[in-house]
């Protein structure tokens, strides 16, 4: 996972990630212990997407309370 000094990746990025994983396991070649690190690594990139998306949703949300639903408000004709 990374440091307070290293740059988070961006969601594209990580989702591209989890997406190598997931092929990387299911073509069955990695060892045990490459499967678990993977698997971790996932779990990991899961939860960093998950929080990404939450933040993005929060942020749609404001918007539209705020200035998006104003801006509605007014074509109501």
């Amino acid at each position: 996972m990374a440091t307070k000094s290293e740059k988070k990746p961006s969601f594209e990025t990580a989702m591209a990630d989890l997406e190598q994983l997931v092929a990387d396991m299911e073509s069955g070649k990695l060892s045990l212990e490459d499967s678990l690190a993977a698997y971790k690594r996932g779990a990991e990139l899961m939860s960093y997407c998950r929080t990404r998306l939450e933040e993005a949703q929060q942020q749609v949300r404001v918007l539209e309370e705020g200035v998006l639903k104003d801006f509605n408000a007014g074509d109501a004709n």
